[in-house]
């Protein structure tokens, strides 16, 4: 044999050998990506998350910024979202269309106007009793903290400092401003959402099938159909019951505010009903302001403070057991995320930030379970 044949013959002897041992070795031993360029590959997938990142810093900065137009506007489209089931019984009645949008809006426009009507006498009542207000709640309060000592409070606390009588009615006054300062664009804003409604629920048909034609395959417009379709039924069924139930806990409330003692017992309804649409944060707020009122109204604390428990476990028996009960598990978003989306929005938007929050995060929960039906989450809506 030459040496030229030797040599191919030893070189395939070599990579039968190789090859051997390759078979030889399970999956588990193989690292396929150990000739991949690791280093530039990181490079490049935090690149892509940098522009993510630098994105969304953008968004929510131009979010924040154009506040004053997309409050209102974002409000309108809520609001039309969850007047849908109402706007298609009134189209299936033969009302045309600019008929429905009008005859909606002016149907809100005087649920708000019934409201802030009902809100203006309070309003200005406690704007001018502001300093004597402050200080019977300091002279009743005073005495209980007082006694407890690992409060570490002494009648010099309240004479001095920021809990001293002239810092407490300067910052009510501050207050007072900030409101003056911020009523002309609450004006301006009021107007645009009215406007925007209007528009929304006059053009919602058209809008609809403008999304729909805007897919390309037949598979994708009817899932935009479906994922509409939820939308509208998800709002609409959820507010309309939460809406009757809210009213009941305003009559128990104005029920509790008569036999409690406390004096516009309508009122108190009123604000009941109103602040349990914002989860957590008015139940917290409707808790204190009526154990406050009590306290102000009976001289034993303990006494004042009953009308506040009785509200409090009542509106906790109906979350946990009367409005799970009603809704079922199907409508059901995880509190932590409501939660998280409260804050959020409270802190882009404030009030009507809060407001938003739970109807933005139906929104989003049922478009994602509508587009990943694998993967649906059965959370729990808090009131």
């Amino acid at each position: 044999m030459s040496a030229r044949g030797s040599s191919k013959l030893k070189k395939h002897l070599i990579a039968m050998s190789e090859q051997r041992k390759e078979t030889a070795l399970g999956p588990e031993d193989i690292d396929i990506t150990e000739n991949l360029p690791l280093g530039r590959e990181a490079l490049d997938v935090a690149m892509a998350w940098a522009v993510i990142g630098i994105f969304a810093i953008v968004f929510l900065a131009l979010v924040h910024y154009m506040s004053l137009i997309l409050i209102p506007v974002t409000l309108a489209v809520v609001v039309g979202l969850i007047l849908g089931l109402v706007a298609d019984r009134l189209s299936r009645a033969g009302v045309p269309r600019f008929g429905i949008a009008f005859i909606l809006s002016t149907l809100v426009f005087a649920v708000l106007f019934l409201i802030a009507n009902s809100l203006a006498e309070p309003v200005a009542t406690l704007v001018q009793e502001g300093p004597s207000f402050i200080e019977r709640t300091i002279n009743r309060i005073k005495p209980f903290l007082e006694s407890q000592h690992w409060i570490n409070v002494s009648p010099a606390t309240f004479e001095t400092g920021p809990m001293s009588m002239q810092s407490l009615i300067e910052n009510s006054g501050n207050i007072l401003g900030v409101i003056t300062a911020n009523l002309t664009p609450a004006i301006i804003q009021g107007m645009i959402f009215f406007a925007a409604l209007l528009l929304f629920l006059y053009g919602r048909v058209r809008l609809r099938r403008t999304i729909i034609l805007a897919f390309p395959t037949r598979r994708q417009r009817l899932m935009a159909i479906r994922v509409l379709n939820s939308i509208d039924e998800v709002l609409g069924y959820y507010f309309a019951t939460a809406s009757l139930l809210y009213l009941g806990l305003g009559v128990v409330m104005a029920a509790i505010a008569y036999f409690g003692g406390l004096s516009m017992p309508v009122l108190w309804g009123l604000f009941a009903f109103v602040s349990s649409f914002i989860p957590f944060l008015g139940i917290t707020l409707m808790t204190v302001s009526v154990a406050i009122a009590g306290i102000l109204t009976h001289d034993a604390l303990l006494l004042g403070l009953i009308p506040a428990v009785i509200f409090c476990t009542v509106h906790l028996i109906m979350e946990n057991l009367i409005f799970p009960a009603i809704m079922g598990r199907q409508w059901e978003i995880n509190p932590f995320i409501v939660f998280i989306a409260i804050l959020f929005w409270t802190w882009m938007w404030g009030a009507v930030g809060a407001m938003l929050a739970l109807p933005l995060s139906l929104i989003m929960m049922t478009v994602l379970n509508e587009l990943f039906p694998d993967r649906k989450t059965v959370p729990n809506l808090p009131g």
